[in-house]
């Protein structure tokens, strides 16, 4: 399942929010291209997305859920990428 929540994050002049798969990175990124999202927009377990592509990603099957959910659902399916992790790399 596809999950976005909301757009919490500003920068660049718009505000951000999260686009995660619960299942594999391969189900994420065929949304993501099928959305038109660009692959600069992946970060490790997730895509950013602008406020204004919100409805669009919902209309295309993505799953409103809080913030809090999306990580929760995002360590339970294994793809979490920790933050201990991303500063190793």
């Amino acid at each position: 399942m596809i999950l976005i929540d909301p757009p919490l994050w500003p920068r660049h002049g718009t505000v951000w929010g999260h686009l995660v798969s619960d299942s594999s990175l391969d189900e994420l990124h065929g949304f993501a291209a099928a959305a038109g999202i660009p692959p600069r927009a992946f970060d490790r377990d997730h895509y950013d997305y602008p406020v204004e592509r919100r409805d669009a990603l919902v209309a295309l099957g993505a799953t409103e859920v809080s913030t809090r959910d999306l990580i929760l659902r995002l360590r339970e399916s294994g793809l979490r990428v920790t933050a201990a992790q991303r500063r190793a790399r």
